[in-house]
């Protein structure tokens, strides 16, 4: 599954919006163009005619692709398809929820939520369906999925990501695992040599991925519970000119054959360590088999380790001609069926299963760095806010990018950013 799973779709729909609204919101992607789905007829129909059509983006495992045909079949009140989407799934997904006609649109999607979703219509309340589980979902799972009281998305992964590193490595060096940002570079400038770069972060050179980092580590958030900007410019300045410390030593690895949500990178050698995803893990140890371990990002400052927990929601479309029938099969496959639910999370890649009564039953994840990396994801971890919108979100990227790539004045980028932010605040919530 992608890594750095932060950014949300830009799921706007024009039907509820005015512009001003629109723009408050976060925009839709114009002329998003062709949807290019792999599409395939799996389920087995009802007597009635319904036909769903459920999207997921395109999942890099093996097998995936198989196992959402293979559930689809085994549905018999619907005959269900499965739209595969390759590519910008974002983009695709924003033009498909603007779609009218039956089949050009998804009934079942997968997401993130966006407070945009909610105030276009675009989706409905799923609280009926999830009435007798919420207390099996983590308080973040379902803070993550709720807007004004109401739960939309019905959680299918957990997904943490984190830093993997070969002990045998870092032991020959003489290095602890960093537990500081600080310790992380040096120890990735001791580990670089002509033919390994000591850190991966991502062929972006990690500008804009840090930002969040650096905000929850310094116990802070992106958003207050009253909606108001919960990060101070002193702490943000202060990670944005570390980050720009490391981006100008050699130690980054930049231009990777693949981006970080791949662990080719640290299977091949090229870096001594990664920032990747839990759902790596059964790769990574086939290729070095027990030198490998994980830690938490390292702390910003006098802060504390952070684990970002990502993963993914399904929704259903509040423009479907079959919404009650979309939610009935949301129901029989992301909330009753635990022999499906735990075969996406654990048969193609690892993944923490949302339901905390079946986490128990995953063996998989009980013990060696899958163990770790779920208990580093309950101490540490964090979780998307779904009234941080993608232009707030764009507005961190660019201040990081100016700061770090670029060079710009911090106070300045730090300004424009909380202008942008707190311009968002005002024409979504007054």
């Amino acid at each position: 599954m992608v890594a750095f799973r932060n950014h949300r779709p830009s799921q706007l729909s024009a039907l509820a919006l005015n512009r001003r609204r629109m723009l408050a919101l976060g925009g839709l992607a114009a002329g998003a163009g062709a949807l290019g789905a792999c599409g395939g007829n799996t389920g087995r129909g009802s007597a009635d005619g319904v036909n769903l059509s459920q999207w997921y983006h395109q999942y890099g495992e093996p097998g995936t692709q198989q196992a959402a045909e293979k559930y689809a079949a085994a549905y018999e009140d619907a005959t269900v398809t499965i739209n595969w989407i390759p590519g910008d799934y974002d983009t695709a997904l924003s033009s498909g929820l603007l779609a009218e006609k039956q089949g050009d649109y998804p009934d079942v999607f997968e997401g993130h939520l966006n407070r945009a979703m909610v105030e276009s219509g675009q989706i409905v309340p799923l609280d009926d369906i999830l009435t007798d589980v919420l207390d099996d979902y983590t308080p973040d799972d379902l803070a993550r999925n709720t807007i004004d009281g109401k739960v939309y998305g019905v959680r299918m992964i957990d997904d943490p990501q984190f830093l993997y590193y070969r002990p045998s490595l870092l032991d020959g060096a003489g290095i602890t695992p960093p537990a500081t940002f600080e310790e992380l570079m040096a120890a990735a400038a001791e580990l670089t040599t002509g033919d390994v770069k000591g850190l991966f972060l991502g062929n972006d050179d990690s500008a804009t991925k840090l930002f969040q980092p650096i905000v929850f580590s310094a116990g802070q958030t992106l958003l207050t519970e009253d909606n108001q900007i919960g990060f101070d410019k002193d702490t943000v300045i202060a990670g944005a000119l570390q980050a720009k410390e490391l981006h100008e030593s050699s130690s980054l690895l930049i231009g990777a054959p693949t981006e970080a949500w791949d662990p080719s990178s640290i299977i091949q050698e090229l870096c001594a360590i990664q920032w990747c995803g839990l759902w790596a893990l059964p790769q990574i140890i086939e290729a070095h088999g027990e030198d490998i371990a994980v830690i938490p990002f390292p702390a910003f400052g006098s802060g504390t380790p952070t684990v970002f927990n990502g993963g993914w929601d399904t929704f259903v479309n509040a423009g479907s001609e079959h919404v009650d029938e979309a939610k009935a099969f949301v129901k029989w496959l992301w909330v009753d069926n635990e022999e499906f639910i735990l075969d996406w999370n654990l048969s193609y890649g690892f993944h923490i299963p949302p339901r905390l009564s079946m986490r128990g039953g995953a063996e998989q994840l009980a013990d060696g760095p899958a163990a770790e990396a779920v208990r580093i994801s309950e101490e540490f971890g964090w979780a998307e806010n779904p009234n941080w919108t993608p232009t707030m979100e764009t507005a961190v990227d660019d201040m990081m990018t100016h700061i770090v790539l670029e060079g710009n004045d911090p106070s300045t980028e730090f300004d424009n950013a909380v202008a942008t932010i707190q311009g968002e605040l005002d024409g979504i919530f007054g």
